[in-house]
């Protein structure tokens, strides 16, 4: 499990860093009902990504339970996810992070619930580590059980940082707006330049970790 942890919490790292979902919440703290707007938007992203990777692992298992030997497939599949990390990183770095889209209509929990799952698909590069911590958890040896309250402890540690901005605006109200907005200039300025670094070096090691395994039959990490 100290390994399992050791591995997600990089991946998580990277996976946090995410300028549209925190826009979007600074966006929320300014209509009318912003802790409630804010914690349904946090709600509808946290479920759509929850009910995505549990997609993702049954898909996986199931592919990899009418395989003989299923640590190869494994292997390869994180070799995929390295490169394909690889790959985003770069344009990332030119391009720059996405930006939060403004909803035109009045905010309410009901909508922003459903707006935080539109936001998995505006953010879709930034789910690539998402992917490689789901392989991470299925690569772990865990129960089937174990598998899924791995997955779900993931997305509660992704959700913990972007209630802070709920929680905020229930204490200070409308003063924290400002001090809210210049956080979110800071990430989306950070994103540009850490993420793809961070997405790089991710993929590296996963393509590099693959390689290992079909070069001597064991991972970059096992001896």
């Amino acid at each position: 499990m100290a390994e399992l942890i050791a591995k997600l919490l990089p991946i998580l790292l990277v996976d946090v860093i995410n300028p549209v979902l925190f826009g979007t919440l600074v966006y929320c703290a300014g209509s009318k009902r912003p802790v409630a707007n804010g914690l349904s938007l946090v709600a509808g992203h946290t479920a759509a990504y929850l009910a995505g990777g549990i997609v993702i692992a049954l898909g996986v298992e199931k592919i990899t339970a009418r395989l003989a030997n299923p640590e190869p497939l494994d292997f390869a599949i994180s070799g995929i996810i390295g490169l394909a990390l690889i790959a985003v990183a770069i344009p990332t770095k030119r391009k720059g992070p996405p930006k939060a889209s403004e909803p035109e209509w009045a905010l309410t929990p009901l909508k922003c619930f459903g707006f935080g799952a539109i936001i998995n698909f505006i953010g879709l590069p930034f789910a690539l580590p998402y992917f490689a911590a789901v392989d991470a958890i299925l690569g772990a040896g865990l129960s089937v059980a174990g598998s899924f309250a791995a997955i779900a402890a993931y997305n509660l540690g992704y959700a913990l940082p972007f209630l802070i901005v709920p929680a905020a605006t229930a204490l200070f109200g409308d003063r924290i707006k400002p001090q809210l907005e210049k956080v979110n200039g800071i990430i989306d300025r950070l994103s540009g330049v850490l993420v793809p670094l961070m997405l790089l070096a991710i993929g590296l090691a996963l393509v590099a970790d693959s390689a290992a395994f079909f070069y001597r039959g064991v991972g970059l990490f096992e001896f």
